[in-house]
């Protein structure tokens, strides 16, 4: 127990001591320089050399401390093996450690260390790996410190530079095409924003506050008119507190990459994250239990309301904002992570859409009291809605489930089973507002409405739409929700029943593309795609399978498809760091990572779909093309680009 407290809180220090300082390394910590020797065809010997200051002492590799080596080295590659154990060189002294309650060996003044490596498959011109060691004086000592380091390897093959300088995305051939992304505008997600507050609105945490607080204003203010200004501005400070939750969004987003947006919505990690807090949602939805901030910032907040004047209406705003949050959170956290990937902006206009639903009320019930005898009463209707919120939010969990299935390509949430959940989520609903499922507390049976015997009718039809989904049949299309579930070619079935076959484009063989297409005399569509995006399945689904589309891009075109989240590691010789266009370095390691750089680098955009097209020599044909829904349009862009390759192959 002793060792292990001891092992923490010189981990803890080794991490503080920078900031507690000001240091940007502790004094005593060593700077390495690394070098190679090649020994043998594939082999190299490694070596690290240092020297330490006076009084400090480096624990030597062979050794173990805290049940764990003192030093060893780590790569991120597993083409990279070592065939030596990391030792020492020179002189070392074993002593009895108090400190360690155990016999230890250190160096100390100029060090060297080395070991032997060797590379599988074809040798690259350098590598990367990371240094752990372990150092100390006295009674200090810091394990597993890390030293990153990079050496080159003699006779290695040079890294292809992923920059396409011929690529002039300024100066295309035909001025067709898109000047920017053509995402959800922000006015749409502004709206949907809008949608999501107004189903917030109708749960029992926020819906009593309406006639409550509007009531407080108008009663408690000297003449009605100051109630009403009141009113407004308890509902504008409600709009306002949720934007300002996205505020720092936009500060990170200038210190980040600007893949970072993107990669929430194909990160696998994320989406599990994602799938497993929508399950939490979902759950507390159905009554298990309630997700809320600390009791302690209500009662903050809510003793600043007394304030009086615009600073107690201000902290009234945010008290309902805090209360109200085992509703609001899910649905607004449901609207953000929908819209994250699109960047600070989009998440800014969202959040405006769903505070103004919010507090509007205050403000028009204040401006007419009347309309509040037409409110229908608090009532069992609300315990409705957020049972029915619930099973959408596990519909929810499924999609981003089956995002990281797809990324990975593990093939356990084919198409057919994540419909199939789907129709069980869809069936659970229908038989909860026909008064035949209890959930909870929620009686069974009760009054019916025409508004209940509506959505008993909307997700009962929706849930008998989505039936064929399941099958192998031409009816398993599902246009209605194009893009949502995995794609036809993701199936349990080896292929499907379709009115012709589906075009399958190369996957990921740039080269070979422009190979193909300079010996058929064509040009070249790049696919800029992802397994996690949702509008690439749509342009696929919907729009590639149109008759004319689909003629062009199998005799017109050499196709290729580009994946941004593909997670398939690249050979060690094509592992590399590369510098951004905003002068900031990056780590190549998998075939997205190479593809999504290379997409920033030469077309300015992290967001897919988009679309290119190209000469067998890389000159660009037209402006790239984003998400276009409309087959047509999507027609007049490639025909554009056919138009150029004819009019430059004549020059």
């Amino acid at each position: 127990m002793l060792l292990r407290q001891i092992l923490l809180c010189s981990l803890l220090l080794n991490f503080l001591s920078p900031f507690a300082f000001g240091q940007t390394e502790i004094d005593g910590n060593p700077v390495w320089k690394s070098r190679t020797e090649k020994v043998g065809s594939q082999q190299y010997r490694l070596v690290f050399t240092t020297t330490l200051n006076k009084g400090w002492s480096l624990y030597t590799p062979q050794q173990l401390l805290f049940d764990q080596p003192a030093a060893q080295i780590q790569f991120g590659d597993s083409a990279i093996q070592l065939v030596e154990p990391l030792k020492q060189e020179g002189k070392s002294q074993r002593v009895n450690s108090e400190l360690l309650s155990q016999e230890v060996e250190w160096q100390e003044g100029s060090i060297t260390w080395s070991t032997v490596i060797e590379i599988r498959g074809v040798v690259p011109a350098s590598i990367q790996g990371t240094l752990l060691y372990t150092y100390g004086r006295d009674q200090e000592i810091y394990p597993a410190t890390p030293s990153v380091f990079v050496v080159s390897l003699e006779g290695g093959q040079a890294q292809e530079n992923i920059r396409r300088s011929s690529i002039q995305l300024a100066s295309p051939i035909a001025p067709c095409g898109d000047q920017g992304t053509t995402q959800k505008s922000l006015w749409s997600i502004f709206l949907l924003g809008v949608l999501g507050g107004l189903i917030a609105l109708l749960t029992p945490c926020v819906f009593p506050m309406v006639p409550v607080t509007v009531t407080f204003f108008t009663k408690k203010s000297n003449d009605r008119k100051q109630g009403i200004i009141n009113a407004i501005l308890y509902g504008a400070f409600i709009v306002l507190i949720y934007v300002l939750l996205t505020v720092p969004f936009h500060v990170a987003g200038k210190a980040i990459s600007p893949e970072i947006f993107n990669n929430i919505s194909t990160n696998v990690w994320l989406n599990l994250l994602f799938f497993a807090v929508f399950v939490v949602f979902a759950l507390s939805f159905f009554g298990l239990f309630e997700i809320g901030l600390p009791a302690g910032l209500a009662n903050r907040m809510d003793a600043k309301a007394g304030l009086g004047n615009i600073g107690g209406i201000f902290f009234m705003a945010s008290t309902l904002a805090i209360v109200s949050f085992s509703c609001t959170g899910p649905i607004l956290g449901t609207l953000l992570v929908g819209v994250a990937e699109q960047g600070a902006w989009p998440l800014t206009a969202g959040a405006a859409g769903f505070g103004l639903a919010l507090g509007l009320p205050f403000g028009l019930f204040a401006l007419f009291p009347n309309w509040l005898q037409s409110l229908p009463r608090s009532g069992g209707w609300m315990t409705d809605v957020k049972i029915v919120l619930g099973f959408v939010e596990l519909g929810l969990a499924v999609k981003f489930l089956s995002n990281a299935d797809l990324v990975e390509q593990w093939g356990f949430l084919k198409r057919e089973i994540f419909i199939g959940s789907w129709v069980v989520i869809g069936l659970f609903i229908t038989l909860y507002l026909a008064g035949l499922l209890r959930i909870g507390q929620q009686r069974v049976g009760g009054a019916r409405s025409v508004i209940r015997y509506f959505f008993l009718l909307v997700f009962a039809s929706f849930t008998l739409y989505l039936i064929p989904g399941v099958t192998k049949t031409k009816y398993a299309e599902l246009e209605l929700i194009s893009g949502f579930p995995p794609p036809m070619t993701y199936s349990l079935y080896k292929s499907q029943d379709k009115s012709h076959s589906v075009f399958k484009p190369l996957h990921n063989e740039y080269q070979k593309a422009l190979e193909l297409a300079a010996a058929a005399d064509k040009p070249v569509l790049i696919d800029f795609t992802g397994w996690a995006c949702v509008n690439c399945r749509r342009m696929e689904e919907k729009v590639w399978t149109d008759p004319r589309v689909d003629s062009l891009l199998r005799n017109a075109f050499v196709v290729v498809s580009l994946y941004v989240d593909e997670r398939v590691k690249l050979p060690l010789a094509e592992q590399q760091i590369i510098t951004m266009p905003d002068g900031s370095t990056k780590q190549i390691e998998t075939v997205g990572d190479k593809w999504a750089s290379f997409q920033i680098q030469n077309f300015g955009a992290t967001s897919q779909p988009q679309y290119a097209m190209l000469t067998p020599d890389e000159r660009l044909l037209s402006l790239p093309k984003f998400y276009t829904p409309a087959p047509t349009a999507f027609l007049e862009w490639l025909q554009c680009g056919l138009t150029a390759y004819e009019t430059q192959k004549r020059k």
